[in-house]
């Protein structure tokens, strides 16, 4: 029996793999905390400056004077005036860690196994978060962030394709989604956390301290048995199915599996990220699905500068920052399980639906006489694109074979990362037009949206463990029995 088959035996989703993925989508909660902590780590205290000219730094710290509300690294460190890009520098450095920890891990867990790549990346995660609370300066605090980002990016994506593939695929949704909404509550609870923490290193320590916690229990997790069965390990993949199988109750005495196409150790070279680019099928679905990252990142974010920009207490408007995306999750899940929608036509329909709502705010006058206003309809395109984003995580994870799945979500991750480096840039074109940035975000949703039909349906369609597989008669004819199956 193949892996797919297997699962059904042992159980899809029994005892043992609600608390490996109930312990991983917990994790997600840590995860969000170490992305947001510059959103009030960094904020800026209301201050004045008791001096009308000033010459130099030293002046400036002498005569600044902050209030009590709370302290921050801007306080700390004074970072005001033409030290105030500190702040954003500090933030950009994170975000192109988690560039390269997109990059990388998903590769090397590819080639080493999920489980080693893991737990170095939460381990060391948790290190230079406790160097960002202690940092003694500026500059070692945004050392820190580089590699908070870079093993934080990392680890969160193989910490999510485990997630996926202790699990048989009939629970992929299921689990993608409650990994993305366990993040989106990690956010909310962040902010609550900082509301009664005000000292900014008290707030680092104690929101990096769970990943303690999370890295001692992650030493009872078994491999992922997918890869173990993609790489030829057959006989410890069958071990841990068997333990699966146990834990879930199961009376199953063995679990015999096939044996994988081309196993290593036949002579062919390792797989690497550079097979996405050899082979025909994952070169177009990798740029597709580049692009699609992309977007969803960019019209993400730049509706969050544009929509999201609420006045009033920081804390609240972080913790509805992370709560607005909550209602996405279920509405996606139920669309992408439904054989008229699945994953293409959901994504399909969030993206298109996001890009025309950012369009129809240029038609819109300020006033919400009607009762829909730009800024209502533009934070309506944001709840959408969240959905379409949640869709795209699950359905990338199911387009690509085990062998290179980490490193096709870490490519894809990567252009995730450029959108929301760029994000912060389009809402300056209101220079040009005060239409002009929506008119940029819809007509990169309806694109990407379009594209997302060139890509194959995935549900209820088998799993490709080799990339062999997806050149295999016998693939191609399930893929097409399936399909008919669907049809009547």
């Amino acid at each position: 029996m193949d892996v797919d088959e297997a699962f059904l035996s042992v159980g899809e989703f029994g005892r043992c793999q609600k608390r490996l993925t109930g312990f991983l989508v917990l994790l997600q909660v840590y995860v969000a905390c170490q992305s947001m902590l510059i959103v009030i780590v960094g904020a800026i205290p209301e201050y004045h400056i008791d001096i009308h000219e000033t010459s130099t730094d030293a002046d400036i710290i002498k005569h600044v004077h902050f209030t009590n509300n709370f302290t921050s690294i801007v306080s700390e460190w004074h970072l005001i005036q033409h030290e105030a890009y500190k702040v954003n520098l500090a933030s950009s450095l994170l975000f192109a860690g988690l560039l390269i920890g997109n990059l990388f891990f998903g590769p090397l867990s590819d080639k080493l196994g999920r489980r080693p790549v893991y737990l170095t990346g939460l381990c060391f995660d948790v290190i230079f978060g406790y160097l960002t609370a202690l940092a003694p300066s500026y500059e070692v605090f945004a050392f820190s962030r580089l590699f908070v980002g870079i093993m934080n990016g990392g680890m969160a994506l193989v910490s999510f394709v485990l997630t996926q593939e202790y699990v048989g695929k009939s629970y992929w949704a299921l689990t993608g989604s409650l990994t993305n909404l366990s993040f989106a509550v990690g956010i909310a609870l962040y902010a609550l956390l900082g509301y009664y923490i005000r000292n900014w290193r008290i707030l680092a320590f104690v929101a990096n301290s769970p990943g303690v916690l999370f890295f001692l229990l992650s030493f009872l997790l078994p491999e992922s048995p997918r890869w173990l069965y993609s790489r030829g390990h057959t006989v410890e993949a069958e071990a841990v199915l068997h333990h699966i199988a146990c834990a879930n109750g199961k009376e199953i005495p063995s679990v015999k599996l096939k044996e994988c196409i081309a196993p290593p150790g036949t002579g062919d070279p390792a797989h690497s990220i550079f097979d996405l680019v050899r082979h025909g099928a994952l070169l177009w679905r990798t740029v597709i699905l580049m692009y699609i990252w992309y977007v969803c990142s960019l019209v993400y974010y730049g509706l969050t500068l544009n929509a999201g920009e609420l006045k009033g207490n920081l804390y609240m408007n972080v913790a509805l920052y992370g709560l607005v995306e909550v209602p996405a999750f279920p509405l996606c899940l139920f669309f992408i399980e439904k054989s008229w929608s699945g994953r293409r036509k959901s994504t399909f329909g969030f993206l298109i639906f996001a890009g025309l709502a950012c369009i129809f705010t240029m038609f819109l006058p300020d006033s919400d006489r009607f009762g829909l206003s730009p800024a209502a309809l533009a934070l309506l395109g944001k709840f959408s694109v969240s959905a379409a984003f949640n869709v795209v995580y699950i359905y990338t994870s199911e387009l690509y074979p085990t062998v290179v799945r980490n490193a096709g979500l870490g490519v894809c991750a990567m252009a995730c990362r450029f959108g929301g480096i760029l994000a912060p840039f389009v809402p300056s074109m209101k220079s040009l037009n005060p239409s002009m940035p929506f008119l940029a975000f819809g007509i990169s949703g309806i694109s990407a949206g379009i594209l997302s039909l060139l890509l194959p349906e995935t549900l209820n369609k088998p799993i490709a463990e080799c990339i062999e597989d997806l050149q295999t008669p016998a693939y191609q004819l399930l893929n097409k029995a399936k399909e008919k199956e669907d049809d009547t």
